[in-house]
C-alpha cells in the first residue's frame, strides 16, 4: 500500500518538474501582466512618471469619453453584423464544398483556405488596392453592370462594410472547420428526411444547422475574439478614419497607450473590453445551450 502511494507521489513530483517551466512561464509572462494591468487601471501612469493611485477615475473618464463610445459602437457593429454575414456565407460555402458531386472539390477547398495564409500586412495592402474608388477590382466589376461604386475606405458609410468584405474573404479557416463538422453528420439523417419529403432548405434548417451548432458556436466565439482584437488592419488601411468610422476598440486602446502615453487609461479600457467580451461569449453559450444541439 505504502509502495503504491510512494510511486504515485514520485510520478506526481516528476510530472510537476516537467511542467514547472511552463507554469513559471505562465505566471511570469501572462498572470503578472494581467494583475499589473488591473493595478495600472487604478492609477495615473504615463510611463515616464511613476504610477499614482487615483481609484476609479480612469473608469469614470471612460464613460464620459465620446471616442470610447464611438470605438465600442464600431467594434460591436463588426461583432454583430460582420460576424453574422461571415458566418452565413462561410456555412453556405462549406455546404457547397461538402457536395461530392461537384468536380474539383479539393482545388476549391485550397482556394478558399489560401487567404488565411497571407500575412496581415499584405492582406491590408491588397484590400486597399481592391477597394480603390477609381481602378479597384470591385468598382471595375460594378462598372460593367452600370453601377458606380462608392469610395469604400474613404466613405464613413461604406468603410465598415469594406472590412466585412475582408472578413468574408479571410474566412477560410471557418469554412474548413464547418466542412469537418458537416462530414460528421450521418447521411442516413438526410436520406430519412428526403423520404419524408423534406427539401434542401428544410433539411438544412432541421438537420444541418442544429447538429452543426457546437461548431457554429466555436467559430462565432473565435470571430468575436478576433474582432475585439482588430488592430493592424484598421491601422494600415484607414488609421481609424474616415471621421473615426473605423476607429475600432483595440486601435483606440493603442492610441491611448502608445500615442498619448495614458497607460492607466488604456489599462482601464482593456479591462472594460474583457468584461464586454466575456458577457457576449457567455450570452452565446446560453443561446447555444437553449437552442443548439449538444449531442
Amino acid at each position: 500500500m505504502n509502495k503504491g502511494l510512494n510511486i504515485r507521489k514520485r510520478d506526481f513530483r516528476n510530472a510537476m518538474l516537467f511542467i514547472s517551466l511552463w507554469i513559471i512561464g505562465t505566471e511570469v509572462f501572462k498572470l503578472y501582466p494581467i494583475l499589473i494591468s488591473f493595478y495600472y487601471s487604478l492609477t495615473d501612469y504615463s510611463v515616464v512618471n511613476p504610477p499614482e493611485f487615483i481609484g476609479l477615475d480612469n473608469y469614470t473618464a471612460l464613460f464620459n469619453d465620446a471616442l470610447f463610445y464611438k470605438s465600442l459602437t464600431n467594434t460591436l457593429y463588426m461583432v454583430v453584423i460582420g460576424t453574422f454575414f461571415t458566418t452565413i456565407i462561410a456555412i453556405a460555402l462549406a455546404i457547397m464544398l461538402n457536395n461530392r458531386r461537384i468536380k474539383g472539390l479539393s482545388f476549391l477547398r485550397v482556394i478558399f483556405f489560401i487567404p488565411t495564409l497571407v500575412p496581415v500586412v499584405i492582406v491590408s495592402i491588397l484590400w486597399i488596392w481592391i477597394l480603390q474608388p477609381d481602378n479597384g477590382i470591385i468598382n471595375v466589376i460594378l462598372a460593367q453592370f452600370g453601377i458606380t461604386g462608392p469610395g469604400w475606405l474613404a466613405s464613413p458609410v461604406w468603410a465598415k462594410p469594406s472590412f466585412i468584405l475582408m472578413m468574408i474573404w479571410g474566412s477560410g479557416t471557418s469554412i474548413i472547420i464547418y466542412l469537418a463538422g458537416l462530414q460528421e453528420i450521418p447521411d442516413s439523417l438526410y436520406e430519412s428526411a428526403s423520404i419524408d419529403g423534406a427539401g434542401f432548405f428544410r433539411r438544412t434548417m432541421s438537420i444541418t444547422l442544429p447538429i452543426l451548432s457546437p461548431v457554429i458556436l466555436f467559430n462565432v466565439v473565435m470571430s468575436v475574439i478576433h474582432v475585439f482584437q482588430w488592430f493592424a488592419e484598421p491601422l494600415i488601411m484607414t488609421a481609424g478614419g474616415p471621421d473615426n468610422a473605423t476607429l475600432f476598440y483595440s486601435l483606440n486602446l493603442y492610441r491611448a497607450a502608445f500615442q498619448y502615453f495614458k497607460m492607466g487609461y488604456a489599462s482601464a479600457m482593456a479591462w472594460i473590453l474583457l468584461v464586454i467580451a466575456m458577457a457576449i461569449i457567455l450570452l452565446l453559450f446560453k443561446l447555444n445551450k437553449k437552442y443548439g444541439h449538444s449531442e
